[in-house]
């Protein structure tokens, strides 16, 4: 039995451009785990794959069928996942904890598929979960799930506010307003723009000239900036909003003016499960 961390992730750039012949959007997005997370526990289970500790999750269980069909193999496991990060918030837990659940029972198969592989059982069952099967900082073009590794820097730290009463809309009502407000002109424009600005990162104080989330935006990112947040945005689609701090003093002191706001989480940058 092995168990691991399944962590959060935000979304520190998103732009996005027009849908793809197969339904998707181009993204561009800088990706960038930190150390709120879930937990996943894999064990080989006798003749049947069981999924428990979250009865909502869907992924880990796709997760599992499929890699257990890649390997020619029965779906033997019993996959426990313990929640901690809120479900549909922007985060991308499910997709964490999916990734983690391929790890972990990967290792256990007599014959464990190459990394290769698992990315590809990965990218098919969502464009987060290949995120979470590399180390580090991540830039995804296409639909997000085509990854090159970024050299950024990981000493600042990251506030998570979830307001009471956000309510996510599903990805695909994001999208399609996206769509209907003409969202994807300039693309090209704002792609090249968050390259440039990526290759300028030196401090964390430079993440600060990353362009807006093209998706979604909130007034709270203004009032983390206004605390002194150096840079503050929307993860993904949302509702979950980040605010980035030099200091854990200042991210704490943030945290203690806007908790009647919401559910707020100070957490650091990681750079692995």
């Amino acid at each position: 039995m092995r168990r691991i961390p399944a962590p959060a992730k935000v979304n520190l750039a998103l732009v996005v451009g027009p849908a793809r012949p197969d339904g998707k959007h181009e993204v561009a997005t800088v990706l960038q785990r930190v150390d709120v997370a879930d937990r996943v526990q894999i064990e080989p289970s006798e003749g049947r794959l069981v999924v428990g500790g979250f009865p909502d999750d869907t992924l880990v269980r796709a997760a599992l069928e499929a890699l257990a069909a890649e390997a020619g193999t029965a779906p033997c496991w019993r996959a426990t996942i313990t929640k901690r990060i809120p479900v549909a918030a922007g985060l991308a837990g499910g997709s964490s904890d999916a990734a983690s659940a391929l790890r972990l029972a990967n290792e256990t198969l007599p014959e464990p598929l190459p990394e290769k592989r698992l990315l590809a059982i990965a990218a098919g069952l969502g464009a987060d979960v290949p995120f979470f099967l590399r180390p580090g900082p991540q830039l995804g073009t296409g639909d997000g799930s085509e990854l090159a590794a970024l050299d950024l820097p990981q000493d600042f730290f990251v506030l998570l506010l979830l307001a009471h009463g956000a309510e996510k809309s599903s990805t695909a009502a994001v999208y399609a307003d996206f769509d209907r407000r003409g969202g994807a002109v300039g693309f090209l424009e704002r792609r090249v723009a968050l390259f440039d600005a990526v290759e300028r990162v030196r401090r964390p104080r430079d993440l600060a000239a990353l362009p807006p989330n093209d998706l979604a935006s909130s007034p709270l990112a203004g009032k983390l900036r206004a605390l002194g947040a150096f840079r503050a945005d929307v993860s993904g689609s949302g509702p979950t909003v980040y605010g980035l701090f030099h200091h854990r003093a200042h991210a704490a002191a943030a945290r203690r003016r806007l908790r009647s706001l919401g559910r707020i989480w100070v957490s650091v940058p990681t750079w692995y499960g």
